[in-house]
């Protein structure tokens, strides 16, 4: 079974499906997806987003503001954590630092991730981290809020084996999106043949960063299995044993989908 841990189903263009989301549902199962993380980026969606996978046993939900979201409704720990109570809530976020898209004082974003980060803590949730640009500043953080005590994912990862390893050393996942396919991506590549079996992940981060041969069109959750092969071929392995190894990885980080989450901390 394949799981796309990080993927945005609320976005998904459903033209090609008639505007039939419960089109595209049978479209991903009939790729081998058997479980899926549709992941929050403001509150202000949140309710849509709920509503639109309830009913689907296979598609779990998190609850956060991306950084990039500077004018959404901010946050409060207390916001988060009352929300993470909903059925299906399994990780808090995403959230985190991106300083590409941003300039000037950036304290509001890291703010903003501290606040992330106790609300992980209080929930007893795993985050999922977002970076770019903003590798020191990301670690930083982690290690100041005690990001370690809550545990996580740093997804869709593009940075360097220098800063996956303080990563994993605060006891976080690193997942590997579509990225990982691209022609220039070799030292992204070198990154997922390193980190450690047990840590891997892997997502689309639908509708965004469609893989090859999908690239520049729009993603879907049952690309993931291309993400899939490429790890397989970097690390010697079959995809069916990279579909199982990650799949093992998301249930043990994030639990089944029901409250309570399975991680050991």
């Amino acid at each position: 079974m394949l799981v796309d841990s990080h993927c945005h189903l609320d976005r998904v263009d459903l033209s090609r499906y008639d505007g039939s989301f419960d089109a595209l549902m049978r479209a991903i199962r009939a790729a081998g997806v058997g479980q899926m993380l549709c992941v929050c980026i403001d509150l202000e969606g949140f309710d849509a987003m709920r509503e639109l996978v309830a009913g689907q046993p296979d598609v779990s939900i998190s609850v956060g503001v991306h950084p990039n979201e500077r004018d959404a409704r901010e946050p409060t720990a207390e916001d988060l954590v009352r929300l993470a109570a909903e059925t299906g809530v399994v990780a808090i976020g995403e959230t985190g630092l991106d300083y590409h898209y941003n300039r000037g004082d950036l304290e509001w974003q890291r703010e903003r991730f501290r606040v992330h980060i106790d609300a992980a803590k209080q929930s007893s949730l795993p985050l999922i981290i977002h970076t770019r640009d903003a590798r020191e500043d990301t670690i930083a953080v982690m290690r100041a809020a005690g990001a370690d005590v809550a545990g996580g994912v740093m997804h869709c990862f593009t940075e360097t084996w220098d800063m996956a390893r303080q990563a994993l050393d605060l006891g976080f996942y690193i997942s590997f999106s579509g990225i990982v396919t691209f022609k220039k991506a070799e030292a992204l590549r070198d990154v997922a043949r390193r980190v450690p079996l047990e840590r891997l992940l892997i997502e689309t981060d639908s509708p965004y960063l469609a893989p090859v041969p999908h690239r520049g069109k729009n993603n879907e959750p049952r690309y993931v299995v291309h993400v899939a092969e490429q790890i397989a071929a970097l690390r010697g392995m079959t995809p069916g044993a990279v579909a199982e190894l990650t799949a093992e990885n998301y249930f043990a980080l994030f639990g089944d989908g029901k409250k309570g989450s399975t991680r050991v901390a």
